[in-house]
């Protein structure tokens, strides 16, 4: 079985020390850092821009895993491929024109991701699939804080597991929104790639990351606890900011 990957959120991370954080997590084992961008439109609520990832860029080695939560994201992906994205993940509800703005990620040399938020039914990202490297399913309404995973999300996720597999390609199939170690294994069972995680990695007690890093990609062994139970917990300074945004 491939190893699940694990993708920590930087909005429940302490952002006054988020150089800090980045390399905490690295050595803990994430294999990537996701990074949600929001415009104030699309969602309700504004996050960061282009100089935030490039500031990432320069103190990890980590794939960036940006999400764009954004109205017209084919305005900034220019400035987000130019500032050290890996991945550029667009919102099948933003993009009118949705191959015509995967090729132009792709033409700037970074990797092409497609979502979807919960109500959006699968078929709509059908006959972009054999055209990019990430498909992530949201699992959460994006835009607020406090939400729990929804349930039903599961069944998306394995219809999509089967969807992805017929292309015959390796696209990664990642989930984003209330995602914690009490879930973790009713998701990667659906066939989830990649997990982020934000508030269950950065909030966990004492900053154990390299803990519930480990229980997150065992799948939520039998027997795991994140210390939060799937709530907040608090501990993180960040943990009262409005850019805790999703989870």
């Amino acid at each position: 079985m491939t190893k699940v990957r694990i993708a920590p959120s930087i909005l429940s991370a302490d952002f006054a020390h988020l150089a800090d954080e980045i390399a905490a997590v690295e050595q803990a084992g994430a294999d990537l850092v996701h990074v949600d961008v929001m415009d104030g439109h699309f969602v309700p609520n504004l996050t960061i821009g282009p100089p935030i990832v490039e500031a990432l860029r320069k103190v990890t080695s980590l794939p960036l895993d940006v999400h764009l939560m954004m109205t017209n994201p084919d305005a900034f992906i220019r400035e987000f491929a130019d500032a050290g994205a890996t991945y550029l993940t667009v919102h099948v509800e933003a993009c009118p024109h949705l191959h015509r703005t995967v090729q132009s990620i792709k033409e700037k040399g970074v990797q092409a991701g497609v979502t979807l938020n919960p109500a959006t039914p699968l078929i709509s990202v059908q006959e972009i699939l054999s055209d990019v490297d990430l498909l992530l399913i949201m699992s959460v309404n994006p835009g607020f804080g406090g939400q729990r995973f929804i349930a039903r999300i599961l069944d998306k996720i394995k219809q999509a597991r089967a969807l992805i597999d017929r292309t015959g390609r390796s696209v990664l199939l990642e989930v984003d929104g209330g995602v914690k170690v009490d879930n973790a294994a009713a998701i990667v069972a659906a066939g989830a790639d990649i997990l982020v995680a934000g508030s269950a990695i950065f909030e966990t007690p004492g900053r154990d990351y390299r803990r519930v890093i480990a229980q997150l990609r065992a799948g939520g062994a039998p027997g795991s606890d994140s210390g939060d139970n799937g709530k907040p917990t608090g501990h993180s300074k960040a943990a009262a900011s409005p850019r805790k945004a999703r989870r």
